[in-house]
């Protein structure tokens, strides 16, 4: 059944409260909902409503069109200046003799690039650990280095993190940063950093790295030289729904303002060797409730991901359901970050065929995408040569959608 004739019997269901009705008539209407109207649905939203309403609103935006790129990370250094209790990933200067701490020279990060010369990749996904010697100058010839050598390759590169630690170092401000930044070759920018903004809770968990508000300055200073950029939030930790619903707010009144915002991505807290080992995860049903009061409460982006690493497979498969159009990429290489916080994929790398599987087995339309959202190929109805010579020319089963 299509999401519209699921939002219209929801709306004739008599036993639908009168808060649960105002709601799901105001996105029938494409209305926008409010703060409060967004905890309330934390609060009061049961999994099956919010997956009708996030899906209507993922249907009405991309119909069954689900996105996935192919691109590859570089993740410089695991070794850190900053000190986030949540973060598994990172290893304190005084650390870097560890067995499990790197520090890539620019030649090593130069060498991955050329790795994937020849193989059709589109994008470099390049974050890491902030460090003193990596500086304007260090990324400045990094990125020249990789527009020289492949100028197609979109080099989407660092957080408002790494940037606020940079720019501060080589005393310059942020509208001069980010304008040489874009000379040097990034061609968008990630979503991290973001974490939580609320003051109190961002003390707790990050107190030394870039305050929420300066994260939403620099992508704003970004979007004002016409580039694109994505959100995050990092949810399951110590915050509550009101934490959730402000979060999204600020990035909603920051869209409002530039339009400069593609995607929003819910990254889900992991536990592993962390300072927060303590606290325990959120459920596969509460990741998925919260992926679509995201698309119900981000009316104005026109994207959510699923990041598959992170939660898995049959997860990421799931979330299509509730809002998700996006399940990120191939990422044709480990990435580190969140295997070492326990993510579901210990090995993130998947085929192109593998994902389009993966898209086509949940009856949703597989689309390889630029960083940009261009489409570059639908693969609705392609027939792999594997699955030539090992199923007899059939197609893939999909899962039927009435």
């Amino acid at each position: 059944m299509r999401s519209k004739q699921q939002l219209e019997l929801l709306l004739n269901d008599s036993t639908l409260g009168s808060d649960h009705r105002h709601i799901a008539q105001k996105v029938a209407d494409g209305s926008r909902i409010t703060a409060e109207e967004g905890i309330f649905l934390y609060d009061q939203g049961e999994l099956a409503y919010l997956g009708i309403l996030a899906n209507y609103i993922r249907e009405q935006k991309n119909g069954d069109r689900t996105y996935f790129n192919r691109n590859f990370h570089i993740e410089p250094t695991n070794l850190c200046v900053y000190d986030c209790k949540f973060c598994s990933y990172s290893r304190l200067i005084k650390q870097r003799s560890d067995a499990d701490a790197w520090q890539y020279t620019l030649d090593d990060m130069f060498d991955i690039v050329k790795k994937y010369d020849g193989q059709p990749v589109t994008e470099v996904h390049i974050v890491g650990g902030v460090l003193p010697q990596y500086d304007l100058a260090f990324y400045t010839e990094l990125f020249q280095k990789i527009k020289a050598h492949r100028p197609e390759l979109h080099i989407k590169a660092l957080t408002p993190v790494e940037f606020h630690y940079i720019f501060k170092k080589a005393k310059i401000s942020y509208e001069e940063g980010m304008a040489r930044m874009k000379a040097a070759g990034i061609d968008s920018l990630p979503g991290g950093g973001a974490e939580i903004f609320d003051p109190e809770i961002r003390e707790q968990i990050a107190a030394d790295k870039c305050t929420g508000e300066q994260w939403l300055r620099i992508h704003e200073i970004w979007h004002e030289l016409g580039m694109r950029s994505n959100a995050t939030i990092l949810y399951g930790h110590i915050e509550n729904w009101k934490h959730r619903v402000d979060h999204m707010e600020l990035l909603r009144q920051l869209q409002d303002k530039t339009g400069g915002f593609q995607t929003f991505i819910p990254l889900k807290f992991r536990n592993q060797d962390n300072q927060m080992s303590h606290l325990p995860e959120t459920t596969a049903v509460e990741d998925l409730r919260n992926y679509a009061i995201s698309r119900i409460y981000l009316d104005n982006f026109d994207h959510v991901k699923a990041y598959w690493p992170m939660i898995g497979r049959h997860i990421a498969q799931m979330s299509l359901a509730f809002g998700v159009d996006d399940i990120d990429g191939t990422i044709d290489d480990t990435t580190k970050i969140y295997s070492m916080a326990g993510a579901e994929e210990q090995h993130p790398t998947l085929s192109t065929r593998e994902l389009v599987d993966m898209i086509r087995r949940v009856g949703r339309q597989p689309i390889e995408r630029d960083t940009l959202y261009n489409i570059l190929e639908d693969y609705t109805n392609t027939v792999f040569e594997e699955d030539k010579q090992w199923r007899g020319y059939l197609e893939l089963p999909v899962v039927e959608r009435n």
